[in-house]
């Protein structure tokens, strides 16, 4: 497994690289010494190192799980050993949605990242009109008796 993770991890590293132009460690840098230049900048370097944790958390129980079984004789899977290939499981899903998260910030024409109803991490969407009235109309001058057809 661990060479689809290093493929994952790679070619994440080399879009974000190729959208900064500068390596993942000086982009890293640059953020820790200019936190407010470039706030797509920041996204990509936290969110990589989100999954790099994701990544460490999931060989770690994927390790875990190996071991488990290697101890069990007759392949049948006790409630424990269950209990590890669930981490196993959780694991890979939190590296994998880490992995969709980087990829949208990467990509520039990512849906939603235009107009309105805008993901909540991207600039806001320009107004195109005059935003609704939320207030109560003012009554009408003459009273609703006086009113031709209306009857009391």
């Amino acid at each position: 497994m661990s060479d689809e993770s290093d493929d994952v991890m790679g070619v994440l590293k080399t879009r974000i690289e190729e959208r900064f132009q500068m390596s993942l460690p000086s982009l890293g840098r640059a953020v820790t010494a200019a936190p407010h230049a470039s706030a797509e900048a920041v996204a990509a370097v936290r969110w990589y190192g989100l999954l790099t944790t994701a990544q460490e958390a999931l060989q770690r129980a994927e390790d875990a799980l190996v071991t488990v079984l290697m101890t069990e004789p007759d392949g049948e899977l006790d409630d424990p050993a269950m209990e590890v290939a669930h981490r196993v499981n959780a694991a890979v899903d939190l590296r994998d949605g880490r992995a969709m998260v980087l990829r949208f910030l990467l990509d520039p024409d990512a849906p939603g990242k235009h107009g309105p109803g805008s993901w909540r991490g991207s600039a806001p969407a320009p107004r195109r009109g005059p935003a609704p009235t939320t207030t109560v109309p003012a009554r009408p001058a003459v009273p609703l008796s006086e009113v031709r057809g209306v009857s009391r």
